[in-house]
Formats: C-alpha cells, structure tokens, sequence
C-alpha cells in the first residue's frame, strides 16, 4: 500500500484528516518542533516520504510543494524552557497539539507518527508507529517540521556562531561536545540533556 492509499483508506471513515509529527526531541538543544498537514482525498505528491530517509535538498523542495498544494498547514514549537520544565516527550506532544489546533481546517482525526497522541479537543487521533513511512499527511508533517527545525537552527549558528549549529543542528555529534567543553552551555542548550554527558566526563568517561 502506497503513502496516498494509506490515507486513502482511512478516509472512507474520516473525511478530514491531519497528519502530524514532530522533529527534535533528540538534540542537546533548540526548541522542539511539530507540523500537522491536511490534504485533500485527490492530492498525491512524488517522492515524499520519512523525512529522516531523504536528502536536505529533496526535503527542501518538497517542503515548498507540501505548503503549496496542502488544504491545511501549520508549525508550531515549544520551547527550551518548555522542555525543562516540563520534560521533551510533553513537549513533543505540547508542540503537536498546537500544530493540530492551529489549522484553519478543523480535522475529524489527526493521525500522529509514533505511540503516543496528545490530547485533543475534538478532534480523534490514531498513533501510527513508524507513520511517517506509511502515511502521505505524516510523511508530509515530518518534512514541514524537520525543515522548518533545521531553518531555525540555522538562524541560531548566525546568533551562536561558536557552536557551529549549521553542522550538527544541535545533535550530539563529537564536535557539538567539543564546543560544550570550549564555550560551555549557551542560552538554547537543553541543561536537562546534558546532565549525563557531565556526570559522564566528571567520571572521566564518555
């Protein structure tokens, strides 16, 4: 079954439907990132897939078509002190929420990658683990989301240019670790991430 039959078939129940995913729960820092999407039942774009299996260059260009030809989009965040607070799995969730909500098409059901929905009003969900290879709308959702997350990270290399963000997007690469220990923690790192790489490092190991 392609991506578009995917959809397809669920909207022979739900007429509306939204796909959503979210992009950066793993990074050391920078806010996390989500986007739903809703297309209509005729709208079949080539090429989309998990935005994790196609090249910067294609998910760019793809992000372009999605926004052209989608009935609904939106991208929304939640933020490093979101995520301190409140821990990244609920912000993940807190960031999706406000995707879905923040449509100007109201979906009867958001289908979300992964095993875990947030709560919506009104609005049904379905989790679909590994959706983002199974589905157009969050295969779609993935792309908005990583693209617009990857955007943001580069705008903070032009803030933060000792960290070297445009390389790594805030990832735990040997080289973000490298400029930790030279430059410390800046305002967009994650201090709850980066616990275990200190206690790790005061142990003398990582």
């Amino acid at each position: 079954m392609t991506l578009f039959d995917f959809d397809r078939e669920i909207r022979k129940e739900y007429k509306i439907i939204c796909g959503c995913d979210e992009a950066g729960r793993g990074p050391l820092a920078g806010d996390v990132y989500a986007a739903a999407v809703v297309f209509d039942d005729d709208t079949f774009i080539e090429g989309i897939n998990d935005s994790k299996k196609l090249s910067e260059k294609k998910r760019e260009e793809l992000y372009e078509e999605i926004i052209q030809k989608a009935l609904a989009y939106a991208i929304c965040t939640a933020s490093v002190e979101e995520i301190e607070k409140l821990n990244i799995l609920n912000c993940a969730m807190l960031a999706m929420k406000r995707a879905v909500e923040k449509l100007d098409v109201r979906p009867e059901l958001a289908v979300i990658d992964g095993n875990k929905a947030p709560e919506l009003k009104d609005v049904k969900t379905m989790t679909v683990v590994g959706g983002d290879a199974k589905s157009q709308s969050v295969a779609a959702a993935s792309i908005l989301a990583k693209v617009a997350r990857d955007r943001y990270m580069m705008q903070m290399d032009k803030q933060y240019p000792e960290y070297q963000f445009a390389r790594h997007k805030g990832y735990g690469t040997k080289l973000h670790y490298q400029m930790i220990d030279a430059y410390g923690e800046s305002p967009i790192h994650r201090p709850s991430f980066l616990k275990k790489y200190y206690e790790k490092k005061n142990g003398g190991s990582i």
